[in-house]
């Protein structure tokens, strides 16, 4: 599978994306720099922009396919940067070359390490840079892998899709880290579903419910930014909520089953465990109805709470039976059933070795418009649920709500939109007064 599934509506819906964004600039358009072609048996040259266990993951993933050498590396915090090196060098002693002379820190490291002698780019920062930072390694005629989801906001993800079209003209290969889609279990699961062993898929149920995520405790020596950077998961400009950052792949899975998209979601969402100011903006559980244009329906849950019931799994029903897609299991109402058979190798380095045989030799495959079509569909769901209103596919597409602060560089002292109260306690999106912009 080295090239994202095209249905009608896909193709549709990233054209309705890309009709509501500006084209990239010409400058960026016009770079020398493009890695695209077949690379063959040449060495190839990554770089990792973002340290945290992700990106080292995806990092050590990409090395192991075979002649890469990892040579320069970028993150907003020394300590970050530092750790993951070692550990890189850990698992590939002898093919990592990186010194403090290409170890970059602060917000423009990305463009250090884009702007250097690289063929790959790993993009595994907090999401909420992710679309600049995809623009910028496109616009730089590099090959990239970046980590789901691509954006946190609508503004975000026609960017991702106007770059995503660039990437196709440059030949640029793009693979993005929704793993199940290399997962030989899963793809010949939804292919017998796709070939009516549930009959027509009537709804899906995707679950992401766990514990939750770390925290960082505040010190007194950091800025407001310092503090969101550290706990970025808990604030909507870095993650997107936890139905963005997680649960897009539950989400992803579903959209796979019915090959298509929704066109609106309604549900719910709040906060009742994780509500204290270490918990910034984000709400703790989620559940949301998706529905599709042929009136099929997925039911979405997310959750954030400790001491309760873990699931991370996805179901399919049909006029003709059912299937737990992740189990490669499918039981039919009248008849034997069907059962995965065989070994699934782990798609985690899977998606790495079909990126880099894309690259090596000149295979299409660009993942970017099937990311930026599941990250939307988390934004989707996050937007009814903070507005408490049926949200349509094209209110999120189209929607003008930036999420980051709006300045032309972000420093240490710049402040985000979202500050704390004289409580401590940060605003919390609220059903009934949250507008969809």
């Amino acid at each position: 599978m080295t090239e994202s599934p095209q249905t009608r509506r896909t193709i549709l819906q990233g054209a309705s994306g890309l009709a509501a964004t500006a084209a990239l600039s010409p400058l960026a358009l016009s770079s020398s720099q493009d890695r695209a072609g077949a690379a063959g048996d040449a060495e190839l040259r990554v770089g990792l922009v973002g340290c945290g266990g992700r990106g080292k993951g995806a990092t050590i993933q990409a090395l192991n396919t075979g002649g890469v050498r990892l040579v320069a590396v970028a993150d907003a915090f020394q300590d970050r940067a530092d750790d993951a090196v070692q550990e890189l060098k850990g698992a590939h002693p002898k093919n990592v070359d990186v010194t403090r002379e290409n170890m970059h820190l602060g917000f423009d490291a990305y463009k250090k390490v884009i702007d250097s002698d690289v063929d790959v780019v790993v993009l595994a920062t907090p999401p909420g840079f992710r679309a600049q930072h995809f623009e910028y390694a496109v616009s730089k005629g590099k090959h990239v892998f970046m980590e789901k989801p691509v954006a946190v906001d609508g503004p975000g993800v026609r960017k991702v899709l106007a770059a995503a079209k660039v990437a196709k003209e440059k030949n640029l290969k793009v693979g993005v880290g929704l793993q199940r889609h290399h997962s030989k279990k899963y793809q010949q699961t939804i292919n017998a579903i796709h070939d009516g062993a549930i009959g027509r898929p009537l709804f899906t149920r995707v679950y992401w419910n766990s514990a939750g995520v770390w925290v960082k405790p505040r010190r007194e020596d950091w800025s407001e930014m310092q503090y969101q950077m550290r706990n970025w998961y808990y604030f909507n400009w870095l993650c997107g909520d936890h139905i963005t950052e997680q649960h897009i792949h539950n989400l992803d899975v579903g959209n796979w089953v019915m090959d298509s998209l929704p066109v609106k979601a309604a549900g719910m969402g709040g906060r009742q465990v994780r509500t204290g100011s270490k918990h910034g903006e984000i709400y703790d559980h989620f559940a949301i109805e998706y529905t599709y244009d042929d009136g099929a329906k997925m039911i979405s849950q997310c959750r954030h709470h400790p001491n309760t019931q873990n699931a991370v799994v996805e179901y399919a029903h049909g006029s003709e039976g059912t299937s737990l897609i992740q189990s490669g299991k499918i039981e039919q109402y009248e008849g034997e059933g069907w059962r995965f058979k065989g070994e699934s190798p782990n798609p985690y380095q899977v998606e790495h070795d079909v990126l880099f045989e894309a690259i090596r030799k000149d295979l299409p495959h660009n993942e970017a418009e099937r990311g930026a079509n599941a990250t939307l569909t988390a934004i989707l769901g996050r937007m009814a649920a903070y507005s408490g209103k049926t949200v349509t596919w094209e209110q999120a597409m189209n929607s003008k709500r930036i999420l980051a602060p709006e300045v032309a560089e972000l420093t240490w002292d710049t402040m985000p939109k979202s500050l704390p109260m004289e409580n401590g306690l940060y605003p919390i999106p609220t059903p009934g007064e949250y507008e969809i912009i």
